[in-house]
């Protein structure tokens, strides 16, 4: 037997051309900061024959298959494609096979393989169990110096991949290269993949609780449930592998918080955390009241309680998050658009004035295209000297043909109806001074109808690096949502919560808390 090429090269773009690994390449690797290439030459590849089918061909320098004069071969491939680099994406993976000869041009299909086999045993009789549906194919043409089949569906990471193919040509053979030919290395797997964006160590946060580098990660965890929220956040982390730097929790009215249970939360020393505090105001009244100084008292008592029980340690605080959905426009209501924009504007001034100097401001809006659309949105902003970060809660859902279906980019740069600018780029437009939150996000199926995450959740690194202005992601994970039709839960699928910990798991999230 020849010897084989080395298994595994992985280059950066642009090092290989055609799907052909160039010169000098195999066996090669670097360190790709941005989008890179793997190419996976097989380490087993054979053929059998439906005719003689005690022979073993894990020696020949060619691959065959198809039909003629009564006799059906089919070629078996393995690949090994080693691991990538933590939290690393998979893009899209190609299998390349170069002929030899003229091919047929016949549907050529691959289908996955179970079992175990290797090239220098496998024949006909002993061939391991082939699949019923193909999970890629394409036509060889003559023209062309080898056929490239599409199998993204099925290689998106790490792992082991054995195939079958098969033609559809009953009168002619295509006969490709084996690893054994000795010319190109004979069929390989090229795979397309992004590293995830790396954070220097150094990552910490400032004054306004701004990340130098990186991205602050958090998450609400335990929504609609009785089960307490430090609790369930405590349960969240150990399922997905990483502290969550933020903390988020909700009031309303005349509450006293932060709770006993949140400041301990926040008093870890070995899972440092932050508070994102949503506070209702209005609750029970209206914004214009609030703006009046009708709540007055409300305020005053809820800043003694945050200077008795908290003092200086900084904590993040929306004001009534989603206001959106609570406008009414008539003049009359208090509760337009400027409305909420004055009791904003009231409530910050009124703390500031009560001594309070640990609250980091967050307006949290609600990312949807109908109201992103309507004449009074952009009357919900207060003004950047009541305003530390701009907020975002937005969810897609991960059912093909279902209401915002999409990836993390679908949740970040949704735009209103009628077109405009996707709230990102509103955003950094607008305000460009100000970092961004993602305050509440999550990847959604119908409680009675699971689906898999794991798409969506691997597009979050890759649109995070695309979207530097975000500074921080927190997570709202439930199991059911407040209408109790929507599971945003991260382990809703088994594949989903092996995605959402590689995400998890990216040093972009390896900041430093300084608060």
């Amino acid at each position: 037997m020849k010897r084989k090429h080395a298994a595994v090269g992985a280059v950066a773009i642009g090092a290989v051309s055609a799907g052909f690994l160039m010169g000098g390449q195999a066996g090669a690797a670097t360190t790709a900061t941005g989008p890179a290439i793997r190419t996976v030459f097989a380490s087993d590849d054979a053929y059998v024959s439906s005719t003689r089918t005690a022979a073993n061909f894990g020696e020949a320098e060619k691959l065959v298959v198809g039909a003629s004069d009564g006799e059906t071969r089919t070629t078996f491939l393995t690949f090994r494609t080693g691991g990538f680099p933590a939290g690393a994406t998979v893009g899209n993976a190609r299998l390349i096979l170069p002929y030899d000869g003229k091919p047929a041009e016949a549907r050529l299909s691959v289908y996955p393989v179970t079992g175990t086999w290797a090239e220098n045993a496998i024949t006909a009789a002993t061939q391991p169990k082939i699949a019923a549906t193909a999970v890629g194919s394409a036509v060889p043409r003559a023209t062309d110096q080898s056929v490239t089949i599409d199998l993204s569906s099925t290689v998106t990471g790490a792992g082991t991949y054995m195939f079958a193919l098969r033609s559809a040509s009953t009168t002619a053979v295509t006969r490709f290269q084996s690893a054994e030919s000795g010319d190109q290395g004979g069929p390989r797997l090229v795979v397309n993949y992004t590293p995830a964006p790396a954070a220097p160590a150094a990552c910490a946060t400032g004054d306004l609780l701004v990340p130098d580098c990186g991205v602050l990660w958090g998450a609400a965890a335990g929504g609609f449930t009785d089960l307490p929220r430090d609790t369930a956040l405590k349960d969240w982390e150990g399922l997905t592998g990483r502290t969550s730097t933020i903390f988020h929790a909700y009031h309303k009215g005349d509450e006293k918080f932060p709770t006993k249970a949140e400041i301990a939360m926040t008093r870890d020393a070995a899972k440092p955390r932050v508070l994102l505090l949503n506070w209702k105001v209005a609750y029970g009244t209206t914004w214009a009241k609030v703006a009046a100084g009708q709540k007055d008292a409300r305020i005053d008592a809820w800043a003694d309680y945050v200077k008795a029980n908290y003092g200086t340690q900084k904590f993040f605080l929306a004001l009534h998050h989603e206001p959106e959905n609570d406008v009414q426009t008539g003049a009359a209501s208090g509760m337009t658009a400027k409305d909420y924009a004055a009791m904003y504007r009231h409530v910050i001034e009124r703390l500031r004035a009560d001594g309070v100097t640990n609250v980091v401001n967050v307006l949290a809006y609600m990312g949807n295209e109908k109201w992103m659309a309507q004449s009074w949105w952009k009357d919900l902003y207060p003004g950047d000297d009541v305003v530390d970060w701009v907020g975002l809660d937005s969810y897609v859902s991960v059912e093909k043909g279902y209401y915002h279906f999409g990836d993390f980019g679908d949740l970040l740069d949704r735009q209103p109806t009628g077109g405009g600018l996707g709230f990102y780029d509103w955003s950094v437009k607008n305000h460009p001074s100000k970092p961004i939150m993602v305050a509440e996000w999550g990847m959604y199926h119908r409680v009675s109808y699971p689906a898999s995450k794991a798409a969506a959740f691997n597009s979050v690194l890759p649109e995070l690096a695309a979207h530097p202005k975000i500074k921080a992601v927190v997570y709202f994970d439930t199991a059911r949502d407040d209408e109790g039709d929507r599971n945003i839960a991260v382990n809703s699928t088994a594949d989903s919560l092996t995605a959402f910990r590689k995400v998890a798991a990216s040093p972009i999230f390896d900041v430093k808390l300084n608060n």
